[in-house]
Formats: C-alpha cells, sequence, structure tokens
C-alpha cells in the first residue's frame, strides 16, 4: 500500500491580508462605516424655491445643510429662483446648497 502524507497548512496566512485589502475598497462604497467610525448621516434637500434667503437658511439649517450664496448677495429679502441641488434629493449632513436669487 501507498500513502500520501502532505503537510496540510493554514490559508489565513495568505488569504486574510487580500481579503482585508478588498474589504476596506468595498466597504466605503456600500456606505458601511469601518470600526470607531460614525455612519455620516443623510438628509433630503427642501424645497428652497420662492422662499427668501433669510427663509431657506432657516429650513436648512434644521437639516444640517449650509446656503451657499453668490459673494456680491446681501439682501436676504430676496427670492430664490434656483437651487442645486434640487428638492428631495438626498445628500449627506453638512453639504452645500447652492442658491440662485431674482
Amino acid at each position: 500500500m501507498f500513502f500520501c502524507v502532505a503537510k496540510i497548512s493554514q490559508g489565513g496566512g495568505v488569504a486574510a491580508p487580500v481579503a482585508g485589502k478588498i474589504f476596506s475598497e468595498v466597504l466605503p462604497y456600500l456606505e458601511i462605516p469601518k470600526e470607531g467610525e460614525e455612519k455620516v448621516k443623510e438628509t433630503k434637500v427642501p424645497n428652497l424655491i420662492g422662499k427668501t434667503i433669510k427663509e431657506a437658511e432657516t429650513l436648512l439649517k434644521e437639516r444640517n445643510l449650509i446656503i451657499k450664496l453668490d459673494e456680491n448677495e446681501k439682501d436676504k429679502e430676496k427670492t430664490i429662483t434656483k437651487q442645486i441641488p434640487e428638492k428631495d434629493v438626498k445628500i449627506k449632513e453638512g453639504s452645500y446648497i447652492i442658491v440662485h436669487t431674482n
């Protein structure tokens, strides 16, 4: 009779670093936070069209969003005619909303 004895080695020493690299690149796309990291909260953009800049600032502050105005814009009573991103788009808290006035 002939017996073949092979040394069985642990694959973890080779597989673990490869798996770690894959997970470190894939998990951010799946929005899964790393250990010890908080997940960034998202919110929907409110409709700002027809509102004054002052009203928009209040609405955005409630959702932890920041209004971005033209540098020359100082009149808080002007009406917003366009916003980017548009209403109901989900974005991360702390993001900027660009507005244009009449």
